[in-house]
């Protein structure tokens, strides 16, 4: 059963995620499908706003992400710049990816960029510098990520995370049940390997 993996670039939890799905997925044998979304509108639409103007829980988020990302073998260099300006770039970036193939390479370089180097994932530097990393041309991907095709998309695929339940990244979601945060994942994996196809 394949889980889709619901991520949106500017999600400070979902670097957890992103920089060892590839290994979850390859140790467990369950694919993932990553499915890029804009985050910023579920939250605005739901005046769910976790950490602005919240100075405790931003240096609690912060400090949980570091001892959860020393678990994992993650070195980011933290707090990492937030919120981020260029969201909705990023993920039109990484929609354009899903259509192409390589989504899962660029969300990982452009967070690698973000947690690890203190460069803004949707603004340069990190824009043509993970896209080189990944072999893209920066040029020729920014253009087409910004087709009104490619923002369409992206709002299609935040319509159908809010009918699916889906509220923040990241979010995973085995048929109908959904599991979110980072935490979450073993149980999305466990749900997946025990429910029927």
């Amino acid at each position: 059963m394949t889980i889709d993996f619901w991520v949106s670039i500017g999600s400070t939890y979902s670097y957890l995620t992103v920089m060892r799905l590839a290994d979850v997925g390859k140790n467990s044998g369950i694919p993932f499908r990553w499915r890029p979304f804009n985050v910023r509108r579920v939250m605005i639409e739901q005046n769910n706003i976790p950490f602005k103007d919240k100075p405790v829980k931003s240096a609690y988020m912060w400090r949980d992400i570091e001892r959860r990302a020393e678990h994992y073998g993650l070195s980011p260099k933290l707090p990492a710049p937030y919120p981020l300006p260029g969201l909705v770039l990023a993920n039109q970036i990484a929609t354009l990816g899903v259509r192409e193939g390589w989504v899962e390479d660029y969300v990982r370089a452009t967070y690698r960029r973000w947690f690890e180097h203190g460069d803004p994932a949707g603004e340069e530097p990190n824009l043509s510098a993970s896209l080189h990393d990944i072999g893209q041309d920066p040029e020729t991907v920014l253009a087409a990520a910004q087709a009104p095709d490619i923002a369409e998309e992206l709002e299609k695929a935040t319509d159908t995370a809010m009918a699916l339940g889906v509220f923040g990244s990241p979010s995973f979601v085995v048929g109908q049940e959904v599991f979110w945060g980072d935490d979450r994942l073993d149980d999305a994996l466990r749900w997946a390997q025990t429910t029927p196809a």
